[in-house]
């Protein structure tokens, strides 16, 4: 029989962060889930600061993080290796990387300032990102 690449008991965590119990009066969190095209600095402080009010176990945090994921970045999460993630601050450093583009670009005094319109840019293109 063919077995499919992935089974019900994969997940990227070390065994420590799995043996944790979730309280049985763990509710959903009422945010946004995250496909990987917005800014997850964003999702992060919005999952953290609904999760916190909860707990702020770490093992309980990477077990619930994955329910606040869809599209790309569920599979994202479901390609990460077995036992590759000992700690939330993994779990975010691994999705930072991958998501590193999708955040919000702040601009500062100084970038502000180099901007240069080049001399055969129309004012359109030069205003227009």
């Amino acid at each position: 029989m063919h077995r499919p690449t992935w089974t019900v008991y994969r997940h990227p965590f070390v065994d420590r962060n799995m043996e944790v119990d979730i309280s049985l009066r763990w509710k959903p969190l009422n945010l946004e889930w995250y496909d990987g095209t917005t800014d997850l600095d964003e999702h992060i402080d919005a999952f953290l600061t609904q999760a916190n009010l909860y707990t702020n176990n770490d093992a309980v945090l990477c077990c619930v993080f994955p329910m606040s994921l869809k599209g790309a970045a569920l599979t994202r999460y479901g390609r990460l290796p077995p036992m590759s993630i000992e700690s939330f601050d993994t779990l975010i450093e691994r999705f930072s990387a991958q998501y590193a583009t999708s955040r919000s670009y702040r601009m500062t005094l100084a970038a502000l300032a180099s901007l240069r319109q080049a001399d055969d840019e129309s004012l359109k293109n030069f205003v227009t990102p």
